[in-house]
């Protein structure tokens, strides 16, 4: 999931999300603040917790299908026996990115198969 930027508003019990503005400094140089609504910031020391709480109560939708999260990244391990589950897998996320102010990347988003040629 990628941290967004749109108006949309904070999830509920975020308050503290709100109203938050944000400048870049580079060398001696820096920018105006602005308006910021994303949920979580890039970049920033409190994004890798924002993810954290925003993520935890993401599950997989289908039993034997896991979901491991690592800093701002996913991967959805799903078994052969429930290939057939990737697209809910994939609405689950993005719905959960939605409902969090969040936006999934699918430009980074990869299917890899791994099979056993034995």
């Amino acid at each position: 999931m990628h941290a967004g930027g749109d108006d949309r508003s904070p999830p509920a019990g975020l308050s503290g999300f709100s109203e938050r503005r944000q400048c870049t400094a580079y060398h001696d140089t820096t920018s105006v603040l602005q308006a910021i609504s994303a949920s979580i910031v890039q970049g920033s020391t409190v994004g890798p917790a924002s993810y954290v709480v925003n993520a935890s109560d993401l599950k997989a939708v289908t039993t034997g299908n896991i979901l491991c999260k690592y800093a701002d990244d996913m991967y959805a391990i799903i078994p052969s026996d429930n290939v057939h589950t990737r697209t809910a897998e994939l609405d689950n996320v993005k719905a959960s990115a939605d409902v969090n102010n969040l936006r999934l990347n699918l430009a980074k988003c990869a299917e890899i198969i791994v099979y056993d040629s034995r």
